[in-house]
């Protein structure tokens, strides 16, 4: 019995030292210092008043013919879309931009965080605000930039929901597209039965970004970049979370390395977030190949 429980203690111990690697996942962008509400979504912080997000989901917003899609922002697992998009949003809209974002895939067991339920489920909250913004903006497409798990999960939108025929172009940050092994952690996994759907109890899209799950594996058969949507893919080789970074390549996208542009570039997972290079060359990839 004692040897029952100590590998049970060690199993549990196991399994939090993965969970809190995951939870890292969440930094996908600064929690900022502001003092007010945001505005769309409501306050939804943890430790802080949730910042403003200024420069997004003005629904008065018209497109302009050089800027003619609207652009939906996609943030990571367990941010908010308030902290994740706080400098990139307004650095859109001072250009012209309509932008627009949401905290999706919310859990009532936390509150204060965003994208916590299963991918798929988080996918068609995506294709109902994608129909919202075209609706408002009277826009026939919209473009999507995504960080981290906002980098694979629209994927799914794209393959399975039609969103193809919606998406003009998609920018995906250090997504793990073909699962990471967060340093190795994960293979965590062949030592503990059950893994899988205890962590999928508290955390719907967890074991979904592991190497191999059923997600990765449907998302990625066949055509890793379907449709007419074009596909360009930003990682940093300093990626802490999404590891190897090259995880994050699609076969079919334009794949980008910061430091190939900039060896001096020093950006980590969560602080493409604030990185003025990663913000450049989305900018770039949005207007080389607007319509």
């Amino acid at each position: 019995m004692k040897l029952v429980r100590r590998a049970a203690v060690q199993a549990a111990t196991a399994t939090a030292t993965a969970t809190a690697a995951l939870v890292a996942l969440a930094v996908a962008g600064p929690l900022g210092l502001g003092t007010a509400q945001a505005e769309v979504p409501p306050d939804h912080a943890l430790f802080l008043p949730e910042p403003a997000l200024q420069g997004a989901n003005d629904f008065s917003c018209k497109p302009t013919a050089d800027k003619p899609n609207p652009v939906v922002l996609v943030h990571g697992f367990g941010a908010t879309a308030s902290e994740n998009w706080y400098f990139f949003a307004p650095h859109l809209a001072a250009q012209g931009y309509c932008v627009f974002a949401k905290t999706y895939g919310q859990d009532p067991r936390y509150p204060s965080r965003g994208g916590v339920q299963p991918m798929e489920r988080s996918a068609a909250e995506l294709a109902a605000f994608v129909d919202e913004v075209l609706a408002a903006t009277g826009a026939k497409k919209v473009d999507i930039v995504g960080h981290s798990e906002g980098a694979i999960m629209p994927r799914w939108y794209l393959k399975f929901l039609g969103g193809t025929k919606k998406v003009e172009h998609f920018v995906g940050w250090a997504g793990p597209n073909h699962g990471t092994d967060i340093q190795g952690i994960t293979k965590l996994r062949e030592f503990i039965p059950g893994w899988d759907a205890q962590m999928g109890s508290y955390c719907g899209p967890c074991p979904q970004f592991m190497p191999g799950s059923d997600f990765i594996t449907r998302l990625n058969a066949g055509d890793e970049t379907p449709g007419s949507t074009h596909y360009t893919v930003i990682v940093t080789k300093y990626d802490e979370i999404v590891t190897p970074y090259q995880t994050s390549f699609l076969e079919g996208a334009e794949n980008i390395v910061l430091q190939e542009v900039d060896p001096m570039n020093w950006a980590g997972h969560g602080s493409m977030a604030a990185d003025a290079l990663t913000f450049d060359l989305t900018v770039k990839a949005l207007q080389a190949h607007a319509h």
